[in-house]
C-alpha cells in the first residue's frame, strides 16, 4: 500500500499538511483565532487530493525504477563530477572553518569569512547518498559517500540537510529495490530511527531546553519526553505560526523578495519584527512569505504553484528515467514534504539547483562516446 502511495503527487504535499495539522492540534491549546489557518491547510490538502484524481498524474510504475543504474553513462559521468565537487566543498567547509558540533554549537548559523559562499555548494551534501547508489559501482565508495552525506549535516548542525539526505537515500533505496545488503529494510529502518533520534539531539544542542517557551503548549506536549517534544514542535510550529500571523494580519513583502532574488537582503525571520508568539521558534511553512506579502490568497496560489512544480517533476520521469530528471524529482518531492515547516521550494538556490540538473544532459551530449581506454560509454536511455 505504501509503495502504491509513492506514485501519487498528493502523498508528497497533502499528506505532510495533514501530519502538520495533526501535530498542531496535539501540541497546542488552540484558540478561535487560529481557526483560519487550520481551515487554510485543510482546504489546501483536500484540494490537492481532489486534483490528483481529476488530473490523474502519477509516477511511472515502480518497476520502471527497479535497478536504476547510471554508472558508466555520459550523464552519469557528469553526475559523478557534481558529486565529487560537492564532496570537496564539504571537506573545505569542515577544514577551513570551525566545526559547530565540536567547537561551538551556537556558531551553526555563522557564515562569516566566506563560509556562506562555500555553503552554497556544501549544502548540496544531500546529493551524495542518492548519487552514491545511482552512479558508482564500488561498494566502498558508495558507503563512503553515503556516510559523508549523513555525517556532514550532523557536524554543521543542519537538521534540514540531514532530513534531505535521509529522504533522498531512503526513497532511492525503495525505488531501486536492488537485491543487496545496502537495500535491505534492516538497513533502512535503523537509518530512519537513528535520523529521528539525531534530529532531536541536534535540536537540544542548537537551542537548549524547551522549558519556558511562551507558547500555549498542550498537556500532551508538556508530558512528552524531551526528544518527542522537539519532533512535535518541528512538525507543528510552522502551521501554528502561519495561523497566528494570518489572524494578526501582518504584512511584509521583504522576506519573499529576499528568498526569490539572489543576495537581496536576508530571508531569516529570527530577530525581526514579525509578531511571533515565540521569536526563537521562527519557522512558518513554505507559504508563510507569500502570506505576509500577498495575504491568504497569495499563499493559496503558492500551494497550487508548488503542486504544479511537483507534477512537472513527475511528468519528466514519465518521459524518461534519466539521472537529471530523477534528481529534480527528489528535490521537488522533498521540498513538498517539508512545505508545512519551512520555505525551500520558492528560493533562488532551489531554482539554481534545478538549473544545474538541466545542464547535465547538455554537458553529457558533448562528452566523447568512448572512454580514454577506448571502451564504450553506455547509452543514457533506459
Amino acid at each position: 500500500m505504501l509503495l502504491t502511495l509513492l506514485r501519487y503527487p498528493s502523498f508528497y504535499l497533502a499528506f505532510p499538511m495533514i501530519i502538520a495539522l495533526t501535530g498542531m492540534i496535539a501540541s497546542f491549546e488552540l484558540s478561535i483565532d487560529v481557526l483560519g489557518g487550520i481551515l487554510f491547510f485543510a482546504i489546501a490538502a483536500v484540494a490537492i487530493v481532489a486534483l490528483d484524481f481529476i488530473l490523474g498524474v502519477r509516477l511511472p510504475q515502480l518497476q520502471s525504477f527497479q535497478g536504476m543504474d547510471f554508472s558508466g553513462t555520459r550523464q552519469g559521468l557528469v553526475a559523478v563530477l557534481l558529486c565529487w565537487l560537492v564532496a570537496a566543498f564539504c571537506v573545505i567547509d569542515l577544514t577551513a572553518f570551525p566545526i559547530p558540533l565540536i567547537v561551538d554549537p551556537s556558531s551553526y548559523a555563522t557564515f562569516d569569512g566566506g563560509r556562506n559562499h562555500i555553503r552554497h555548494i556544501s549544502n548540496l551534501s544531500w546529493l551524495l547518498p542518492p548519487l552514491a547508489l545511482l552512479c558508482f559501482k564500488s561498494r566502498a565508495v558508495r558507503i563512503a559517500l553515503i556516510t559523508m552525506g549523513l555525517i556532514f549535516p550532523l557536524l554543521v548542525i543542519d537538521r534540514n540537510r540531514l532530513f534531505a539526505a535521509l529522504f533522498s537515500l531512503v526513497l532511492t533505496f525503495v525505488l531501486q529495490r536492488k537485491k543487496s545488503p545496502l537495500h535491505s529494510w534492516k538497513v533502512i529502518a535503523p537509518l530512519l530511527l537513528a535520523g529521528l533520534a539525531v534530529f532531536s539531539l541536534l535540536g537540544a544542542i542548537r537551542s537548549g531546553t524547551l522549558d519556558g517557551l511562551a507558547l500555549p503548549l498542550s498537556g500532551f506536549f508538556q508530558n512528552s519526553p524531551e526528544g518527542v517534544k522537539w519532533l512535535l514542535l518541528y512538525v507543528s510550529a510552522g502551521v501554528y505560526n502561519f495561523s497566528c500571523i494570518m489572524a494578526k494580519g501582518y504584512h511584509n513583502a521583504s522576506f519573499l523578495y529576499a528568498q526569490l532574488i539572489p543576495f537581496d537582503g536576508s530571508a531569516e525571520t529570527l530577530g525581526t519584527d514579525i509578531p511571533l508568539d515565540a521569536p526563537t521558534i521562527n519557522v512558518g511553512t513554505e507559504f508563510f512569505p507569500f502570506l505576509m506579502a500577498l495575504g491568504w490568497g497569495g499563499a493559496m496560489l503558492s500551494v497550487l504553484a508548488l503542486y504544479g512544480m511537483l507534477l512537472w517533476s513527475i511528468v519528466l520521469l514519465r518521459d524518461d528515467i534519466a539521472v537529471w530528471r530523477f534528481l529534480i524529482f527528489l528535490r521537488i518531492a522533498y521540498v513538498s514534504i517539508m512545505s508545512p515547516f519551512a520555505p525551500q521550494a520558492f528560493t533562488w538556490t532551489n531554482f539554481g539547483f534545478v538549473a544545474i540538473c538541466l545542464t547535465i544532459p547538455i554537458i553529457a551530449h558533448f562528452l566523447p562516446e568512448r572512454t580514454a581506454e577506448g571502451g564504450l560509454i553506455r547509452d543514457d536511455g533506459r
